[in-house]
């Protein structure tokens, strides 16, 4: 008989469900911690603490068990390495839930899903990290260390007399254009200023 084999359902067929857990924990196993609401969260870690307990068995077998259930070579392996070691004088236990506030939107329970000892992060991913902000700070000291064009000097020569004439009527012509452009300015601007000086 199946009595008392009941599952929450979650409001998701089937496919989705699966899914939608295997999700959840493959989250859990990346982050050690992960937040869900509460009908989720039980059962995510109802499914996590079947899988801590594949892992624990080891072997090749397990392994291939684990990727089948996760779909993720990764965490399998993260899983049987890292965090089933843990666990190994543990006979269940693994996950805990805590209630932890109400969702603005639909008031749904909220809750933290989290194993119950402390996993620390893989050294990899630290030195993935550091690695990552060592290339973004490169290019900006490549930068600095580029060494600047010279400008290219004036010459020092005096220039001609008529030149100097050229220059200067070639200047005037330049502030007569100014000023010619100058009451040429409209839209929004020009009106306001027009009607704030009363012309």
């Amino acid at each position: 008989m199946r009595h008392r084999r009941r599952r929450r359902r979650l409001g998701l067929v089937t496919e989705h469900r699966k899914a939608l857990l295997r999700n959840l924990v493959m989250g859990l196993v990346d982050n050690s911690r992960i937040r869900t609401t509460y009908p989720r969260a039980k059962e995510a870690g109802k499914f996590a603490e079947k899988l801590v307990t594949i892992a624990k068995r080891g072997g090749l077998h397990a392994r291939r068990v684990l990727i089948s259930k996760l779909s993720s070579p990764p965490t399998a392996k993260k899983l049987m390495e890292e965090i089933a070691p843990l666990f190994k004088d543990q006979n269940g236990g693994y996950t805990r839930v805590l209630r932890h506030n109400f969702r603005p939107g639909d008031g749904a329970q909220m809750a933290l899903l989290e194993f119950t000892k402390v996993i620390e992060r893989t050294a990899d991913k630290a030195e993935g990290k550091k690695a990552k902000k060592k290339k973004a700070e490169k290019p900006e000291a490549e930068k600095e260390e580029k060494p600047k064009k010279p400008v290219p000097k004036e010459k020092t020569s005096k220039p001609e007399a008529g030149t100097e004439a050229k220059s200067s009527e070639q200047t005037e012509e330049k502030k007569g254009q100014m000023s010619q452009e100058e009451p040429k300015k409209g839209g929004f601007l020009g009106n306001l200023r027009k009607f704030l000086t009363g012309d």
